[in-house]
This record gives C-alpha cells, structure tokens and sequence, in this order.
C-alpha cells in the first residue's frame, strides 16, 4: 500500500530520475514529503519559468527527461516559458504540476486551470491523473512519449487528494526506449546519391545524439570529405577546428556557407526540422520541392515531408543512423576534397572575432582572450539578444554536450540552464552570456546558484537597451526610439549582495583579470560587461543600421 505521491517517487526512482527542479506547492506536498526519503537531488528554485529551463537543460546535455515539479495556476503558467523552449528544441522533459483536488473540479476552484486545453500546443502530451492505481502506467507512458521519436516535453497534472491517497499498485519498472532504424535498401540509396553528387553538404540539427554518434559522423564525413555544417544553436555537434567543419547554418549566416548551401545538388538533413531560423527564413531550400537532392534523416516520421519533400526519408533517429553509416565507404576518392577544405577555411576567417568597434570595450579580443584560456570542455549557456552573436560566432565548440542555448530564440534562458549544468557536471567551467535585459528574465536564479555553491560564471554583456528589439526599430522606424531603453542594477553589486562575486568590466583590458579573479573565487560570479550601444553586432554599429548602410 503506497500513496499517490509515493507511487510518482517511485516511478521516478524505477526510471533513474536523478535530480528535479522544483519550486513547492501546497498542491504536491505529499511528493515532496516521498522525495524526502530518496537520493534524488531537489533543486530549490526561485520562480517555475527557471526551474523548467534547468529540466529542459538536464534533458538537453544527457537526452535523459529533466524533471521539473511546480504548483497549481500561475505556478503552471510560469513554467510555460520553458514547456516552449523544450518543444521547440526537441527536449525531452516532464512537468508535474500540482492540481485542485477532483471534487473541486470545472468549478473554477483556487487556481485551476484544465491544463489539456491550457498546454496541448506545448507539449506532446498532457494529461491528469484520476486514479492512483494508474501512476506507474501514466509515469512509464510519459517517460517514453518525452523521448521517442522527436523528443519533446510532457504535463501530467497531479489532482491533490489522488497523491493522499493509500492504494495498492503495480510495481513501477523503466520504460522501454522506442527506436527506428534505417532500412539497408536506404542506406544503399544514400550511398548511390552521394557517388552521384558533385556539391554535397551535410546538416547537422536537433537532438537524440551522443558522444558516440557525435564521432561516428566526424569518422562519416572524413571517409567523405564532406563538408559539415551545424544548424542554429546546435554548434557542439561538430569538432569547430575538424577540417571538414563549414559553419553554422542559423541567424546570420555566413554568407559564404548560404551560398554553398543553396547551390549545393545534395543536401543530407540529418536530426534536426530546419526550421525557420537553420533555414534562414526558408530561404537556403525551397519549400516544398528543394534544388537540391534532399536526403532528410529525423527520428519522427511525421516531420519528414512536412515543410520539405526530400528524395530519401529516413525514420530514425540521429544516433542509430550514425550507427548504419559504419561501413559507408566511396568506392573512389571523392571530387570535392578541395572544397570542403575551402569551404572550412571560409568558417575560420568568418569566425575570426574583430580587433576594434566602438566604445571602450571591444567584444572581440574578449572572446579571443576567452578562446585562449577556457577549457574545451567549458559549458556555454545563453538566451536570447544580439549579444549571443558574440558566442555562436566567435566561439569554437570543440566537443558534445559544451552548448545550452534555446533554438526558440527565448530570453531568461542562459542562468537557469548554467544553473543546471554545473549541478550536472560539477568539475566543467560553465560560463552564461547573458544581455542586460535576458539576465533580468531569470536573474533571480543566480540565488540558486548560490544556495547550492554552483561556481557558474556569468557575462552580463550590459548595453542599457533591448538589443535586438532596437536594431530592428532602428532598421525598420529610424530616429524613433520605443520602448527599449533599459534602466539596469550594478549587477557585480547585485552578485554580491547574493553571496556570490562581482566584477564590473569598463575597458576591454580589464577583462582577462576580471574573470581570473571570478574562476578563484570559487563563486558563482556575475562580470558586467558595459559595451557601447553602438556595438550592436560584430560588423555593423546601430548608426549604420539607422542611416541604412
């Protein structure tokens, strides 16, 4: 005999939870109350939006479901922002969410929402549970909806009195992962397209990948001499300085790698949607008949032909079909070795940061500087905002599960998720860039941070506007400044008021100390970068994109 909230915990424990983020509720204390005799790490947090980006954070560099548990109504409603990003992103994560108990119900009770009709458009899945006895079977499902498939979020909601509730249920056990495989009359048609082609490139996106797989398509492309390109905030599924790296395909393109792509006559899609930001807005493949051949490889059926009619689909996700490609060999050398050699020396000088801009701190020696003296295991996490061009630009990902950024394009992300990931892997530096405005989105997560002696260091990359929202105005209404003036803390004040430490950078050459002096604090630390507004982007001030130049 076990109670409601007792049969979720062991649910949890039967499928290997090992940690959850949370912030308490009066509607599942009965879960906290059986969290309280197990060994599954409980991350205090201060608002749900934060605890659900650390969940999708966790589900992002271990493909493993980040688990995140919150209360009732506006409770449910904040984490919403993070049900977003894991959708988007391909995520797998379960959110819990406390629920008025079932007597109470379609009487518009304390906080109640009908979360079926409130989260569809979220998550793969929702559903509420209204009977304890079912816990295991709707625990186990959920498990295996988050990350079959597209991996994606998943709500179940938790009626209060079902979890006070004694009763007799089955033993919960793991779920089991559902995979689809490539068939050999497929991988057969791969290779004929490929001895066919004389412009191919490969796009790496999405999820579902891991270490090995990272390596097997590395070894792929070298035994092809193939050209490999990452889509937007996907960048760490590719070695930066391998030689057959091109670039990202994202926001800003290179303009170089854009043009390869639209001529390229195959195009290998492999993992990830291409949607509208990889794509350039659509506009690297036609829709819905592409140039190019296109050979397109994603783990749910339902994707393939969806915004692209390719010539080879594949069913299967991207680590199994990695797999297939061991013994894919071309039976001559390929014709585009020196291509792809071009194609990599084009990625390096477009990610060669500038020496000079406007103000009196350059963003670019700062990342050069950073390239120099951060490990290659570093974590980097990010939100949203003109400032992240700095990272996707200018760093050089050098290994898998390195990059935490949503491909949503969501602000509040970049704390939460280094929150997260130095809880994750404790002995890695983890370093968020933040921008003014996106650190303020979840700011209050630098608390937890220090709550739990995490060291994250973060660079508030500090410029008193909305970024990205200002360039746009600049571009589109000239001279006519809205609502994106910024009126902002001392944030390295704002650090250490938490107990953490702080460092306020005013000139390019007192950056290096300043992160040193962070790194031995052994603190979680904040560096206010305060950058000209002018340096809008690596190439162009916001004068020039006023005056239209």
């Amino acid at each position: 005999m076990r109670t409601g909230g007792q049969l979720i915990v062991d649910a949890l424990v039967a499928n290997g939870v090992r940690r959850i983020s949370c912030v308490p509720g009066e509607s599942y204390l009965a879960v906290l109350d059986a969290l309280h005799d197990t060994d599954i790490d409980v991350l205090v947090c201060r608002q749900e939006g934060g605890a659900a980006m650390m969940a999708d954070c966790w589900g992002r560099l271990t493909g493993e479901p980040g688990i995140c548990m919150v209360t009732r109504g506006p409770g449910a409603t904040n984490a919403s922002a993070g049900l977003h990003i894991a959708r988007q992103d391909s995520i797998p994560m379960i959110l819990f969410i406390g629920q008025v108990q079932r007597e109470a119900r379609e009487r518009e009770a304390f906080q109640e929402i009908e979360y079926r009709r409130a989260f569809t458009e979220v998550a793969k899945w929702v559903a509420e549970i209204d009977d304890p006895k079912r816990i295991p079977e709707f625990v186990t499902r959920a498990f295996a909806v988050a990350t079959s498939g597209r991996p994606g979020p998943v709500v179940l909601a938790l009626p209060e009195d079902i979890l006070t509730e004694t009763v007799e249920a089955p033993v919960a056990i793991p779920y089991t992962p559902v995979e689809a495989h490539p068939g050999p009359k497929q991988i057969a048609q791969l290779q004929s397209l490929l001895e066919k082609a004389e412009r191919p490139v490969v796009v790496l996106g999405g999820t579902r990948w891991n270490e090995e797989s990272v390596a097997g398509i590395a070894a792929f492309a070298e035994r092809w001499a193939l050209p490999v390109a990452c889509s937007f905030r996907r960048q760490m599924l590719f070695d930066h300085l391998h030689p057959n790296y091109a670039g990202d395909s994202g926001i800003g393109v290179n303009p170089a790698l854009g043009k390869e792509i639209r001529e390229a006559d195959l195009v290998l899609m492999l993992g990830g949607r291409y949607s509208e930001m990889p794509s350039s807005g659509y506009t690297l493949l036609d829709s819905p008949y592409p140039k190019q051949t296109l050979v397109h490889v994603h783990p749910d059926a339902s994707e393939l032909g969806r915004v692209y009619r390719p010539e080879l689909a594949i069913c299967a996700s991207a680590s199994d079909f990695v797999a297939s490609l061991a013994d894919l060999a071309p039976a001559s050398p390929p014709r585009w070795a020196e291509r792809t050699k071009a194609m990599h020396a084009s990625y390096l000088a477009w990610s060669t940061p500038p020496a000079s801009g406007p103000g009196d701190v350059q963003m670019g020696p700062i990342m050069s500087w950073l390239e120099e003296n951060v490990p290659a295991d570093a974590i980097f996490t990010n939100g949203a905002g003109n400032y992240a061009t700095w990272v996707h630009r200018f760093h050089r990902f050098r290994r898998f599960a390195t990059q935490a950024a949503p491909t949503s394009g969501s602000m509040g992300y970049g704390l939460p998720a280094a929150v997260a990931a130095k809880q994750l892997f404790p002995q890695r530096e983890v370093i968020c860039f933040a921008g003014d405005g996106c650190f303020l989105m979840h700011g209050q997560e630098f608390a937890t941070a220090v709550r739990y002696r995490l060291p994250i260091i973060t660079v508030v990359v500090n410029n008193g506007i909305y970024g990205t929202i200002r360039m746009h105005q600049e571009r589109d209404y000239p001279g006519r400044v809205s609502a994106t003036d910024l009126t902002n803390p001392d944030f390295a004040a704002y650090a250490i008021s938490f107990g953490g430490h702080g460092e306020t950078v005013t000139r390019t050459e007192e950056f290096a100390a300043a992160f040193l002096r962070a790194r031995a604090s052994g603190k979680p630390s904040i560096i206010e970068v305060k950058l000209d507004p002018e340096a809008i982007t690596p190439a162009r001030t916001l004068s020039q994109i006023r005056d239209g130049r």
